[in-house]
């Protein structure tokens, strides 16, 4: 429930959460979860005869990282707070790691993405702001989270030749195409190789 916004159908909860049981053992299978539940998890649950939600004024983590990564992703200039440590730390954090039940499978990739992107964004705004020590920090985040992503490569690249370091630039430049070689037989875009001889404009990738 935290996952959705809305109310959501009893027959869709109980057929996501025993996707192998049939349709009849699926809706018992609930219906005893939630007689079995104990008080507060009961109370954090609005239920009816025919669907479940979350009770009113129950806070949700993803739901504010939600909102920070939708902030980012519009025009700046940004508030400083979204550009701090602490929203880094919240927008490097995975949705449910280690849980590979398909219902949790494709809002985790939802949420990847969006913060990847988001991530990216803050790696531009520190460097709007000169801040290049925690602007590589973000762009690292990013480049560990998915190291064949090439836009996160182009924000971490931008860092540098921002800072003046060209030379890393083109050494970030020089392993990302290795790596991209060797696991998928690919080399970079001509943009990101624009980017490093100074061809590209500052637009995110």
């Amino acid at each position: 429930m935290a996952m959705r916004h809305r109310p959501v159908g009893r027959l869709l909860v109980a057929s996501s959460l025993w996707a192998g049981a049939t349709e009849g053992h699926a809706y018992a299978a609930l219906r005893s979860a939630l007689t079995r539940m104990n008080r507060t998890c009961r109370e954090a649950l609005l239920v009816t005869p025919s669907s479940l939600e979350l009770a009113p004024g129950v806070p949700v983590d993803l739901h504010d990282a939600q909102a920070l990564a939708h902030r980012l992703l519009d025009a700046g200039p940004h508030a400083a707070a979204d550009l701090g440590v602490a929203a880094v730390a919240t927008l490097s954090s995975e949705l449910l790691p280690l849980w590979y039940d398909d219902w949790v499978l494709i809002e985790a990739e939802d949420w990847r993405q969006l913060r990847l992107h988001a991530l990216e964004a803050v790696v531009d705004g520190l460097v709007e702001a000169r801040r290049f020590g925690d602007a590589t920090a973000a762009a690292g985040v990013v480049a560990r989270a998915d190291p064949l992503r090439e836009s996160a490569q182009a924000a971490l690249i931008r860092v540098h030749l921002a800072e003046g370091n060209q030379s890393e630039a083109v050494h970030a430049f020089e392993r990302f195409s290795r790596l991209l070689r060797a696991d998928l037989g690919l080399v970079p875009t001509p943009g990101l190789r624009d980017l490093v001889e100074g061809r590209a404009g500052p637009q995110r990738g």
